[in-house]
């Protein structure tokens, strides 16, 4: 059986792309009987670039609901919240003193904010770096190693950090002996990437996002505003050149996106482009979005969930957490 294990930053609300992209492919995969799925909200790595509290509080409750909303059933996957593990930060702690600081030094988030620094000519290239940002690699390594998963699905922004993670168990069982389960990063080369309103990559930083459970209108708004070329109805259009096509075939079926394709060569307007695209994401996410609204007015069912996740999780940190300090000598003395 494979341990496979997820975190999401606490740092805002779920879009259309991360539903397509990451929740959508998680939640089926953990509804597999070879796979035991650990799913964290992972607030303590969202303090690196957090300072709205409350913001972050309202991200907890809002990715939780809609995690919930969209299938994930707690009951199989372990879902709880970083911050309510304790044992994570102290491991994170025992690990961080047999890591290498050179280690660190090639961390890709470290360097570009060192080499933002030196192209401003700083007089000092860490002026503004913390710590958070700088041993981001290993409380994500004691992420992963508290639960000894072996699969960590991650972007490729992040194949480095579980590559850190790697490094990092191996030096500490060359050391303590064999405590920690290697993990290995696993990266969907067809994982579906959307782009947003403006054609590039969906992202909140970039402003140009659909949150996932937008009220219907702001729905509507918001596909109205896609980015489309001067091409007028009657003229064939070109579907891998077109948003809408491909928001829509990451929603859709093979069949109907067949049928949308046809529509293109026979010159679709854009107009109606925007409306079929519309109708058919609002009728997938309409049950979603009912449950999401549900939960976010019940904030104390999701803290319960959450409680009860974390419950199941510290039955494995706790015990584990025993282990690895008796093995470093931090134990009783009779």
């Amino acid at each position: 059986m494979d341990t496979v294990l997820t975190g999401i930053t606490t740092t805002g609300t779920p879009h259309i792309g991360n539903y397509v992209g990451a929740i959508r492919p998680a939640i089926a995969a953990s509804r597999r009987a070879d796979v035991k799925s650990f799913l964290f909200l992972a607030d303590y790595h969202s303090l690196v670039k957090g300072r709205d509290p409350e913001q972050m509080a309202r991200s907890t409750l809002e990715i939780a609901a809609t995690w919930l909303a969209c299938g994930l059933d707690p009951n199989r996957v372990l879902l709880y919240r970083q911050s309510d593990i304790p044992e994570i930060p102290e491991l994170a702690w025992i690990l961080t003193c047999v890591t290498a600081k050179g280690l660190m030094n090639r961390s890709h988030a470290y360097k570009a904010a060192v080499a933002e620094n030196e192209a401003a000519e700083s007089n000092d290239p860490d002026k503004g770096i913390t710590m958070g940002l700088f041993c981001y690699p290993i409380l994500m390594s004691a992420d992963i190693l508290m639960f000894k998963a072996n699969k960590v699905p991650v972007g490729k922004d992040q194949k480095q950090h579980v590559e850190m993670a790697r490094d990092i168990a191996q030096r500490f069982n060359h050391h303590f002996s064999e405590t920690f389960v290697i993990p290995e990063a696993v990266i969907d080369e067809h994982t579906a990437v959307l782009p947003g309103l403006d054609g590039r990559k969906m992202s909140k930083s970039y402003g140009n996002s659909i949150a996932l459970f937008t009220p219907e209108k702001d729905l509507q708004k918001a596909i109205a505003k896609i980015k489309t070329n001067s091409l007028e109805p009657g003229q064939p259009k070109d579907p891998g050149d077109s948003v809408l096509f491909q928001i829509y075939a990451a929603f859709a079926t093979k069949a109907e996106t067949d049928a949308v394709r046809k529509r293109y060569a026979d010159g679709i307007g854009w107009g109606d482009m925007k409306k079929v695209l519309f109708e058919y994401i609002n009728e997938h996410l309409r049950a979603m979005r009912g449950e999401y609204e549900r939960l976010i007015a019940a904030p104390d069912h999701v803290e319960a969930v959450l409680r009860a996740g974390a419950e199941k999780a510290r039955q494995v940190s706790v015990p584990f957490l025993a282990e690895i300090r008796q093995r470093v000598g931090v134990r009783p003395l009779g």
